[in-house]
């Protein structure tokens, strides 16, 4: 039997550039009340949501994802043509195939990169930097360019009273790769799919697709509405409150270190009463940096975390070697949570 040569990449991996972008438009809760019976006393008790950005025609997934990546790939040091994967987060890209990864990578020279999608919601960064990770240290790409993009303008319903104010759109980029010492933690990644309609898309595409009036939802003037995205905001608040607590302490373990030992904390922006409660379960000290991107950004999904991230290294909030916990978790229901030295 003929033998397989091993694998041979880095020891370890780590996040060495990070990017951002947020579209030009911003929209304060005003707007959202345009259409829906509330208050902006309301939205912000509520969520913490002051504005959000959302995306205009020429601000695509695309074009959004090639501007955080621009800026992480400078902030990584690294030429381009040496990027060996790229690996995109979104469930807003509206073309089935080919995955926008490929477009992406081509508009930014990398040299023939492997280039994949990847639909893991709120939870994406952290699925695709466990992914490049995996590469790095397995060798199959030296430089790995993970992104998270979301255009949920596109896929919010501005009726429905329950979501209408909370999403908005954006792009978040890092550059993964080789590390002489530990710098991305052990995944602590999972789901529950016993509870994947808790957070859906109001109509499937084949039924949309099909247009029976009588099948499909109508907006206040009759007319069909687009898919867009629905939740069990209490169902949903309880799941992130009670078991991403539990879910962000086993990442802690598994790393090795205590909530003691962090700098920064930076879970997914999805509600600032999930995050208050997140910091008091976990009992961080009040040393520790927390993001609260949310209040002027939105829930981007996927780009989240890493939006959050680079505006707490812009403003010196957070700096270059400190030690952050980071935890995405959403639709599906799914998680993923790891601690990572930050760039």
């Amino acid at each position: 039997m003929a033998k397989i040569r091993p694998s041979k990449g880095a020891p370890y991996a780590r996040i060495l550039g990070v990017g951002g972008y947020r579209p030009t438009r911003v929209v304060p809760n005003e707007v959202i009340l345009e259409k829906i019976d509330s208050s902006d006393e309301w939205i912000r008790s509520r969520s913490g949501i002051e504005t959000r950005h959302w995306a205009g025609p020429e601000e695509t997934v695309a074009a959004m994802s090639i501007e955080a990546a621009g800026k992480a790939i400078a902030d990584s040091g690294i030429d381009a043509d040496r990027i060996g994967a790229v690996v995109v987060s979104t469930v807003s890209h509206f073309s089935q195939t080919p995955a926008v990864a490929t477009e992406i990578a081509h508009k930014l020279g990398t040299d023939k990169a492997a280039a994949f999608d990847i639909s893991a919601g709120c939870a994406g960064f952290g699925y695709g930097l466990t992914l490049a990770k995996g590469m790095v240290v397995e060798g199959s790409a030296e430089y790995v360019l993970v992104i998270g993009v979301e255009r949920l303008s596109d896929l919010t319903d501005l009726e429905d009273r329950a979501t209408a104010f909370l999403f908005g759109d954006g792009a978040g980029a890092v550059v993964v790769g080789p590390s002489q010492e530990p710098a991305i933690g052990p995944t602590v990644w999972g789901s529950e799919g016993d509870k994947a309609g808790t957070i859906k898309q109001t109509v499937t595409w084949d039924r949309f697709h099909k247009g029976d009036v009588s099948e499909l939802p109508l907006d206040s003037e009759g007319n069909i509405k687009f898919p867009a995205i629905t939740q069990e905001g209490q169902a949903v608040f309880r799941w992130a409150v009670f078991e991403m607590a539990k879910v962000a302490q086993q990442a802690l373990d598994a790393a090795g270190i205590t909530s003691d030992d962090l700098d920064v904390f930076i879970p997914h922006q999805a509600n600032v009463r999930i995050i208050d409660s997140m910091v008091k379960t976990l009992k961080l000290p009040e040393h520790v940096t927390v993001a609260r991107d949310i209040r002027t950004t939105g829930n981007t999904s996927a780009a989240s975390i890493p939006l959050a991230m680079e505006r707490l290294l812009a403003t010196g909030e957070a700096k270059s070697g400190d030690t952050a916990l980071v935890i995405g978790f959403g639709a599906g229901l799914v998680y993923a949570a790891t601690v990572v030295t930050l760039p």
